[in-house]
């Protein structure tokens, strides 16, 4: 009998890609993907043929689980996204990308984005010396983020500093793991997003 893995590496055989929702073992050899990357099923390897319509709804299904979006919260970064000046759809990932828990988890902070999200909403984050429990809080060049100095002492803090973090810091953040404090430098570009994201699909999939 196959070892049941979670509903997480369901969703990612399910949309053929990686969604990094399980942290630390989505990097490691155990990872379900590695060992069956097809979907969940008895009938999960057999091709289908997938429509139009159907290649931009999977896509902005995976946008939004690797975010952690509800459908209204996605929707609404589409049409801010559509407001702005420059590309739709890399203008969106830049706003997905700016959101707080999305820095944290960037840094290292959170071994995932849920993570990640968990320590902002229960204020053990800071940005510019204040606490802010906003996961969706859009941050900007030149802002500090750190864990709350009343925190640092936590068991999960203490491990952090020892932990060996996973992935590359992006080139618009910068990251201290002795202080546990780090600073937008600058605006994340398209190619910082570094996943494989088919972000036209889903524009097309709303402007319709």
């Amino acid at each position: 009998m196959a070892r049941y893995t979670g509903p997480d590496c369901r969703l990612c055989r399910r949309e053929g890609a990686k969604l990094f929702l399980k942290g630390d073992r989505c990097y490691s050899a155990s990872c379900a993907m590695n060992r069956r990357a097809v979907a969940p099923g008895q009938h999960g390897a057999a091709r289908k043929k997938v429509t139009e319509y159907g290649m931009h709804l999977r896509e902005k299904q995976k946008v939004k689980r690797i975010y952690g979006l509800c459908e209204k919260q996605f929707r609404s970064y589409y049409v801010e996204a559509d407001r702005c000046k420059g590309v739709t759809g890399e203008n969106m990932l830049q706003l997905l990308e700016r959101r707080l828990d999305n820095v944290v988890y960037r840094m290292g902070v959170g071994v995932s984005r849920s993570q990640a999200r968990q320590l902002v909403n229960h204020a053990h984050i800071t940005v510019n010396g204040k606490t802010v429990t906003i996961p969706s809080y859009e941050v900007k060049a030149g802002d500090v983020i750190a864990v709350k100095e009343t925190k640092t002492e936590n068991a999960f803090f203490k491990a952090l500093k020892e932990r060996k973090p996973n992935g590359t810091l992006p080139k618009w953040l910068e990251f201290d793991l002795a202080s546990l404090s780090g600073k937008v430098i600058a605006m994340p570009e398209r190619e910082d997003v570094g996943m494989d994201i088919q972000e036209q699909l889903i524009v097309e999939h709303y402007s319709k």
